[in-house]
């Protein structure tokens, strides 16, 4: 077997991957911000190592599951060797650790510090981060710039077991006013929690607003070609991102892991079944709606690794076409669509699936060369379930039932569906206007 045709159809994109061996065994989980170029560095022999020599030759096929994030890719990642145990997924097994922001409100007066394991002793934890040096990073810009006073020593003390003067006395920090000293009372113990309950909102994610001051000092910094400072700021604006980063994690059963490697499979069968050069993770598909020539909208749904993105689902009320007319409709939608994420130099679809025949599909790709915008396009005719494809005179009929024309199929109806629901809008809101 060729080995590119093992790992050809993982795409670019975070998430993790699921490496099996000729009876489907799960061998190795692994997590990466882009797919495609970790899993191909396994079949670098350049890069080779112990455990890529022993695991390469035992891989047969190699799933992947999309996530939105790194961190979420993290999460997925950690849950998924706990259940399914793969035997080259030794270094997790052993309980590597990531670290954990921590403040301990099991004392008195807690502080904020970083810790491998989160335990049940009673204080906040905000985590896992992927990356350490960071987030320590972030920490430390904090105290400095003294957004929660809360004392940096490790001296255990508290109302009952007070700080002797001599360890007082004997604080840097004490005598620098780097700390608000609540062992010596220059805080009081309610405005010191006051300042706790403020930690645990920003690590909770309240801290736009200092993300947005992180990013003008930076800016400052770099214009007083202060690039070291600018840097510092810059990792910790990065660490503020990766703390902001959506995790959509929930406990996956069995029958939710077969469900969701299905979906990443139909696109690789779609890469095959179409020729695609690479696999179409990010799918858009366009359909036409109205009512005998009335109230013509467009809509336009996304699917990323098979399964809907509803965030980056679009509607357009056809205005450059009057009557009844789904062609030239449907070259109007496409223009507008392409041509504003040219302008705006947003990443284009791996794939266009145009809702039709010929017709439909010729005024698509009329549209894209109009604006110069080169993208893979398709259609779907619905009476025979035709594919069509650009420069080939036969029409492709993919195998009922099979991953990649379930998946078409699940674009073309899901566009109808948001597609109805826009025009019925238009359409009640008109007669109520009346």
């Amino acid at each position: 077997m060729n080995r590119k045709d093992i790992y050809g159809h993982v795409p670019h994109a975070c998430g993790v991957y699921l490496m099996r061996d000729a009876a489907s065994e799960i061998l190795y989980i692994g997590k990466a911000k882009d797919l495609a170029k970790r899993v191909a560095q396994y079949f670098n022999p350049e890069r080779a190592n112990l455990k890529t020599s022993v695991l390469v030759p035992l891989i047969r096929k190699i799933d992947y599951i999309p996530c939105d994030s790194e961190r979420e890719a993290l999460l997925l990642e950690r849950s998924l060797i706990k259940e399914k145990k793969p035997f080259f997924n030794i270094a997790l097994k052993d309980d590597k650790a990531y670290p954990y922001v921590k403040i301990s409100l099991q004392e008195d007066f807690p502080r904020i510090f970083l810790a491998r394991r989160k335990s049940s002793d009673g204080a906040a934890y905000f985590g896992p981060f992927p990356k350490v040096s960071p987030v320590r990073a972030l920490l430390r810009f904090l105290w400095r710039r003294k957004y929660f006073r809360l004392r940096p020593c490790r001296w255990d003390f508290g109302f009952e077991r007070p700080l002797s003067p001599a360890k007082i006395n004997s604080c840097l920090y004490y005598h620098t006013g780097d700390c608000p000293a609540p062992c010596a009372g220059l805080i009081s113990h309610e405005e010191y929690r006051r300042e706790v309950e403020n930690a645990k909102f920003f690590f909770n994610g309240e801290y736009q607003k200092l993300k947005k001051s992180l990013i003008e000092e930076m800016k400052t910094a770099s214009s007083k070609l202060d690039y070291e400072r600018a840097a510092r700021l810059r990792d910790s604006v990065s660490a503020l991102s990766q703390m902001g980063e959506n995790v959509r994690l929930r406990a996956l059963k069995s029958e939710d892991l077969s469900e969701t490697v299905s979906s990443s499979r139909a696109v690789s069968a779609l890469q095959q079944a179409l020729s695609l050069k690479t696999p179409p993770f990010h799918i858009e598909c366009f359909d036409i709606s109205h009512f005998q020539g009335h109230e013509t909208v467009a809509a336009m749904v996304c699917f990323k690794g098979g399964v809907p993105h509803k965030a980056h689902y679009r509607r357009f009320r056809i205005q450059e076409t009057s009557g009844i007319d789904d062609f030239k409709s449907m070259g109007e939608a496409v223009r507008r669509r392409y041509l504003r994420l040219k302008r705006e130099n947003q990443p284009y679809p791996d794939l266009i699936l145009i809702d039709g025949g010929k017709g439909q599909l010729s005024a698509a790709e009329a549209a894209l060369k109009e604006i110069g915008v080169s993208i893979p396009v398709i259609s779907l005719a619905k009476r025979l379930e035709e594919v069509f494809i650009p420069g080939q005179s036969q029409s492709i009929i993919l195998e009922r039932g099979s991953l990649a024309r379930n998946l078409l199929e699940h674009l073309r109806d899901e566009a109808h569906r948001f597609g109805i629901g826009y025009h019925r809008f238009l359409r009640d809101k008109k007669l109520l206007n009346q």
